[in-house]
């Protein structure tokens, strides 16, 4: 019997730290999702195994992708971390299949509002910008 290699993927969690978000990747559920504050001092340690994960996640043809992006505050090699991951969930969305991205930013919070737009212009891929309520 052959395993389903997108099933047998493993979940990726992290929890929050005073300068890195929580990371929740579940596979078998099609969610990826980033959530507090990104300003740590070596992006690329924290970011570089789930851009991996994520590209085998594209790599085994799965059909759908919701990320959702909840955070507070990214540095900026943050940033680019961040571009690395949505331009590998792209190749989702350039080869047909569904990618949703969920873009949350408080109220107020204009410059994270457009950091989102910033990346859906560049990257050509559709965001849902969400305001949360206070």
């Amino acid at each position: 019997m052959e395993i389903d290699s997108i099933t047998a993927m493993e979940s990726y969690l992290l929890e929050p730290t005073r300068v890195s978000p929580q990371i929740r990747f579940l596979p078998d559920e099609g969610l990826l999702e980033l959530r507090g504050r990104s300003s740590p001092e070596h992006p690329l340690q924290l970011y570089q195994p789930l851009i991996e994960r994520l590209d085998e996640y594209v790599s085994n043809g799965s059909q759908q992708l919701i990320i959702n992006f909840e955070l507070d505050y990214f540095n900026t090699s943050s940033s680019k971390c961040i571009y690395e991951l949505l331009r590998k969930a792209g190749q989702m969305y350039a080869l047909g299949k569904t990618l949703t991205v969920n873009w949350y930013y408080e109220e107020d919070d204009e410059d994270m509002m457009e950091q989102g737009e910033d990346f859906a212009d560049l990257l050509d891929i559709e965001f849902n910008f969400k305001e949360l309520d206070d």
